[in-house]
C-alpha cells in the first residue's frame, strides 16, 4: 500500500506540479506577496455583475493561467478537482462548466486547495489520470456577506476577525514533466475544541492543524527542521500563536521556518486585524510564492497545511461549535 501510518500517503510515482496560476483582488496585490501574484485585479468585480460571478470567474482565468503555465491546452487536462467556501460549490461548479473537463467538486472549506492537491495527486499516483487541475478560491465580498453580515450593514469587525483574502490559485498536477514533486500527503481528521465564534477562526483551527502536523512527522519519522518552509493556511496571528504553543505541548519544536499565509497575507498598514482567511488564501500562495522559490531553488522541502472550518450559516446561528479540519501536502525539488 502506498500509506504510511494511519493518516499518511506516499506517492512511490512521484507526480510532479507541472504548472500553477494566482489571481487576486487589488487589497491582496497591495500586501506582502504581492510582486509574486501573476494576476492582481483592478477591482474586485472583476468586469461582471456580482461578486460571486467575479469569483467563478477568478477560478477560470487561474485554469486557464495554469494550463499556460504548465505548457500544455486545455484538452490535455483529464480532472478538474474543485472547490470553494459558496453554498453548493457554485464557484467552481459554474467555472467548470466552461472547461468542457471531468469535474469533481470538493468542500473542505479553506483546507479544499490541500485535499484537491491530495486527491488530484492520488488520481495521478495511481494511473487514474495522466494531467489533473487543482483549485479554489474565495471572495471577500461574497464570504463576508453569506457567513457574517450584509456588508451595507457596516458591521464593525472584533480584533480577533481576519479578512477574506480575494484570491484562486489553480495547480497542474502530472505524471513527468517538472522537477517538483508531490512527495506525500497526510488526511487530517475533524477536530472540534467547541470555539463557537465565527470571528476567531484561528483559534478554532489551530488545534485541527497541531493534529495533522503531529500525524504527519509521526508517519513520515520526521523533525519540522528537515523542512525548508512550513507553510499553514489562514490561521493568522492569533491561529499562529496558539499553533506554537500546542505545538510545544506536543513536544514539536518550530522555528523561523513556520510561517502562516493568512498572517503574512497583508502589511500591517492594510489594518486587516488578525490577517487573511479563505480558501484562496494558500490556493494563491502556494501557486505563485511557493512554486516561484521552488523553481529557482530557494525552497527544496515544504510542507504545506491547509486549514479549514466545516461550518455552514445555519449551524453558526444555531449556535454550534466549529468543527474544522487540516490537510497537508510535501512538495519537493528534485534534481
Amino acid at each position: 500500500m502506498n500509506k504510511i501510518g494511519k493518516q499518511t500517503l506516499l506517492y512511490k510515482n512521484k507526480p510532479c506540479l507541472l504548472g500553477g496560476y494566482a489571481v487576486v483582488g487589488p487589497k491582496e496585490g497591495q500586501g506582502n506577496f504581492g510582486k509574486y501574484f501573476q494576476t492582481v485585479l483592478k477591482d474586485d468585480l472583476f468586469g461582471e455583475n456580482s461578486y460571486e460571478a467575479a469569483e467563478s470567474k477568478m477560478m477560470q482565468t487561474s485554469f486557464y493561467g495554469a494550463v499556460d503555465d504548465a505548457g500544455i491546452r486545455n484538452v490535455d487536462v483529464d480532472v478538474f478537482v474543485a472547490g470553494d467556501l459558496m453554498n453548493q460549490i457554485v464557484s467552481s461548479s459554474f467555472a467548470a462548466r466552461s472547461f468542457d473537463v471531468p469535474y469533481l467538486g470538493m468542500f473542505g472549506a479553506c483546507s479544499t486547495m490541500a485535499e484537491s492537491m491530495l486527491v488530484g495527486a492520488a488520481l495521478v499516483d495511481g494511473g487514474f489520470a495522466r494531467i489533473v487541475a487543482c483549485a479554489t478560491a474565495s471572495h471577500f465580498s461574497s464570504v463576508e456577506k453569506q457567513f457574517r453580515y450584509p456588508l451595507e450593514l457596516g458591521t464593525q469587525r472584533p480584533p480577533t476577525s481576519q479578512w477574506t483574502v480575494t484570491a484562486a490559485g489553480c495547480s497542474i498536477l502530472s505524471e513527468h514533466g517538472s522537477n517538483i514533486i508531490v512527495e506525500s500527503s497526510t488526511i487530517g481528521k475533524v477536530v472540534d475544541w467547541d470555539v463557537k465564534d465565527v470571528n476567531n477562526m484561528g483559534a478554532a483551527m489551530a488545534p485541527a492543524a497541531v493534529e495533522t502536523l503531529k500525524a504527519h512527522l509521526s508517519d513520515m519519522g520526521r523533525s519540522p527542521d528537515e523542512y525548508d518552509l512550513i507553510l499553514t493556511g489562514d490561521l493568522g496571528k492569533l491561529g499562529s500563536e496558539i499553533l506554537f504553543d500546542l505545538a510545544e505541548y506536543n513536544g514539536i519544536k518550530l522555528g523561523n521556518n513556520y510561517c502562516d499565509c493568512g498572517q503574512m497575507m497583508y502589511t500591517n498598514e492594510q489594518k486587516t486585524f488578525m490577517g487573511g482567511s479563505g480558501c484562496g488564501c494558500i490556493a494563491s500562495v502556494i501557486n505563485s510564492y511557493v512554486l516561484s522559490r521552488m523553481r529557482k531553488g530557494e525552497l527544496r522541502n515544504v510542507l504545506l497545511i491547509a486549514t479549514g472550518a466545516l461550518m455552514s450559516t445555519t449551524s453558526s446561528q444555531q449556535g454550534n461549535s466549529i468543527p474544522c479540519i487540516a490537510h497537508a501536502v510535501v512538495l519537493k525539488r528534485r534534481d
